[in-house]
């Protein structure tokens, strides 16, 4: 079953200014995460991660009386703001929260578990 793994970090730690530099403990952070990926890779559990861009350069589309809107980021006054994702494929909730788990002790930051609705789903 795949999972999407939701990373989150503090908004008011991510600074739009200095966020295309990533700082010495970053660093040291990603360089561990990479390691962990390298094992799910060779389990076969790893499909994909990516980092997203600061908030300030997000759109938002939605549907409003006048037709359909596109907005300039950032919306809302927010503590935590998505950061990454990856996408993993195991056998079972609680493998996907054991690799969350490896992951939040390296990173820090809290990680979100959500199911991918697949042909799991189509019953």
């Amino acid at each position: 079953m795949k999972y999407l793994l939701l990373s989150y970090t503090p908004a008011a730690a991510w600074d739009a200014a200095t966020a295309d530099t990533p700082s010495e403990e970053a660093l040291a952070a990603f360089a561990e995460y990479q390691k962990f990926e390298q094992e799910l890779t060779e389990t076969g559990e790893f499909v994909t991660t990516e980092g997203l861009g600061h908030p300030v350069v997000s759109v938002t589309v939605r549907r409003a009386p006048d037709g359909v809107v596109a907005t300039d980021g950032p919306f809302a006054e927010l503590k935590e703001v998505l950061a990454s994702f990856a996408v993993i494929d195991v056998a079972d909730r609680e493998r996907a929260v054991e690799i969350a788990s490896r992951i939040v002790e390296v990173l820090g930051e809290p990680i979100e578990i959500r199911p991918i609705m697949g042909e799991e789903f189509t019953g």
